[in-house]
């Protein structure tokens, strides 16, 4: 769950006043005679995921009605709903430590006051394999705050935290200011290299029906930036150097004690104190993902310029609900604009921070995602569109021998004989212990299948790729290489044998190009549910992976529309249809045309 802090080592009773007490505690740990249990122990501890779930959604409607206006945007859009993603990720880490504590049967029999560890930091950041995404999480002493500990040596954040290095300035050649931008139809948002791979397949095909647009790029990461459109009718913009470095104090979140509080099963939460801790979230630079209040309000006064400038009739985006996304809808809307949100990954019920889209136009990959994007939808004339996924329109031209050449260069540099067989592993920015584990269990499984099987890590474009430098070091069977991040699963995927993911696209990718798929994990992690629909093969031991390779490699379905149509609606056209959804909205025209390849009305 976490990374426990090196200074407090578990938990033991430590009873006062003949009431039941605990505490947290260092390096005297192993002395103790009483109840006690480490924190890593105590972390480790089984959890029901859907009680969890239930429990998050109570205490965000808890701070929803204590205080969602206690700061709002120039805009009119409160602090909850811009910051909703990153506050209910470390709502999620408060409520699972709160559940450790109550399936401790110890504490569980004799619940009490938490004593707090003195100097430690309340908030601190997790491990993460992420480029730039900031990990937070509540720490230890944060959950003893929480329930009412006194803190008066300990900062709010961790020396982790408080030590980070501010996020890049953005050195790119600063664009005109929104003043002197030109009168446009559509301003598409990227902060990321799939949403600019989304996205600006359909600004291509409205520049193709002579229809401008402007693509603004906020993304933060040098590696997730758009390249300047080649297509004429389609410029670039940047936002000023530095929105996203500011950091700073959010006024009317540093709240005092009050009786308002939030039960987590025996555990009573103080909502003043928890809104303190979120502050933190609010008050640190994030980058685009996760920026600061003042760079929210910078970032709105900015956006409403370009809108007011260039008055398009939409707004296109491939996010709607994290920080950036779902303050550019809340001006959209302002400035009467319809808003068109194009599915840029694969959803599952249990997949979303925050299940809430806030578009008038869902478009959405395959016929699965239809119902939880109309139950996600937010907007009250909301309409749901299964066109597929602009990105894959390119799939079918794929150079397959180039890549499986590029696949063998890369494990075996020269003129030596590659293995019989590749695997590619298309990553997601997990933390690195579950990292190992998925390595593990591929790396063993390919141990022990039949035949030479070499093993190529893509690493996911938001990742580190230096996470990966150990796995490389094994006893030189299989072969492990890893691939640029700039190709990328997308990159070479195409010339594997067989693709392995946990939860990335790119396995919807090697479905519909039939290359056959293995979801790994352990029994209870998510994944794609390829498997559900014939179109992978389910994988959470060793022996899973190895009895998958041994036997004949096929996609079960792949050849039948009705399958891949499930999970992405696969034409070429994606792009078109998405264009064409854009320019009968804007004049006016009735959907028919849509309807008949799979628009959903809400």
């Amino acid at each position: 769950m976490t990374t426990p802090p090196r200074h407090v080592h578990g938990l033991a009773r430590a009873d006062a006043d003949g009431q039941p007490a605990w505490a947290l505690v260092g390096g005297s740990f192993a002395t103790l005679t009483s109840a006690r249990i480490t924190i890593s122990e105590l972390e480790a501890l089984p959890l029901d995921a859907q009680e969890q779930e239930a429990l998050v959604e109570h205490v965000m409607d808890a701070l929803q009605w204590y205080g969602a206006y206690l700061r709002t945007t120039p805009g009119g859009a409160g602090w909850l709903y811009v910051q909703h993603v990153p506050v209910r990720r470390l709502v999620a880490h408060v409520v699972r430590k709160l559940m450790a504590l109550s399936a401790w049967e110890p504490f569980r029999e004799a619940p009490g006051t938490l004593k707090i560890a003195p100097h430690e930091g309340l908030v601190g950041l997790r491990e993460s394999s992420s480029r730039e995404y900031l990990a937070y999480t509540v720490m230890w002493s944060g959950i003893a705050y929480l329930l009412g500990a006194t803190a008066l040596y300990n900062p709010f954040r961790t020396a982790q935290l408080s030590n980070l290095q501010p996020t890049r300035v953005d050195t790119r050649v600063p664009s005109p200011p929104p003043s002197a931008l030109p009168r446009t139809g559509v301003v598409a948002l990227s902060w990321s290299s799939r949403h600019a791979a989304t996205l600006l397949p359909v600004l291509e095909d409205l520049a193709g029906g002579g229809r401008t647009s402007l693509l603004v790029d906020l993304a933060t990461d040098p590696a997730q930036r758009c390249d300047t459109p080649a297509v004429e009718g389609i410029r670039l913009v940047t936002p000023p150097a530095g929105l996203f470095a500011l950091s700073g104090a959010v006024e009317r979140l540093q709240l005092w004690d009050d009786e308002h509080v939030v039960r987590v099963k025996e555990h009573v939460v103080r909502l003043s104190r928890l809104v303190r801790l979120l502050a933190v979230l609010l008050e640190t630079s994030g980058g685009c993902t996760q920026p600061s209040w003042r760079s929210v309000v910078r970032l709105e006064t900015w956006l409403s310029g370009v809108l007011e400038a260039s008055r398009p009739h939409t707004l296109l985006v491939s996010n709607d609900t994290s920080p950036v996304g779902a303050l550019a809808v809340h001006l959209a809307d302002l400035h009467g604009a319809n808003t068109v949100n194009v599915q840029h990954g694969a959803w599952t019920a249990e997949s979303v921070a925050w299940p809430a889209l806030h578009s008038r136009d869902i478009v959405v990959m395959g016929d699965r995602d239809a119902p939880l994007a109309k139950a996600w939808a937010r907007h009250p004339d909301a309409e749901v569109h299964v066109l597929g996924q602009p990105r894959f329109d390119v799939l079918a031209g794929l150079d397959r021998e180039a890549q499986r050449q590029y696949l063998e260069k890369l494990l075996v540099p020269g003129s030596r004989r590659s293995p019989d067989r590749i695997m590619v592993w298309a990553c997601q920015p997990f933390g690195p212990d579950r990292l190992r584990a998925h390595a593990d269990l591929l790396l063993d499984g390919m141990w022990k299948a039949e035949g030479e099987w070499g093993l190529v890590i893509a690493p996911h474009p938001a990742q580190s790729p230096d996470v990966f430098a150990s796995l490389t070091q094994r006893d030189g069977r299989p072969l492990v290489a890893v691939a640029d991040p700039q190709v990328g699963a997308r990159g070479c995927l195409a010339g594997a044998d067989v693709v392995a993911s946990a939860y990335s696209t790119c396995g919807i990718e090697a479905a519909l190009l039939g290359v056959p798929v293995l979801e790994i994990g352990t029994a209870d992690e998510r994944t794609l549910g390829l498997a559900a629909h014939g179109l992978a093969r389910r994988c959470t031991t060793a022996g899973d992976v190895a009895d998958a390779l041994s036997a004949p490699l096929r996609p079960l379905k792949a050849a039948e529309p009705a399958s891949t149509d499930a999970v992405c609606r696969w034409g070429g056209d994606s792009a078109a249809l998405v264009a064409q959804l854009i320019v009968s909205r804007a004049s006016g025209n009735p959907l028919e045309h849509l309807r008949n390849e799979g628009v959903s009305a809400r």
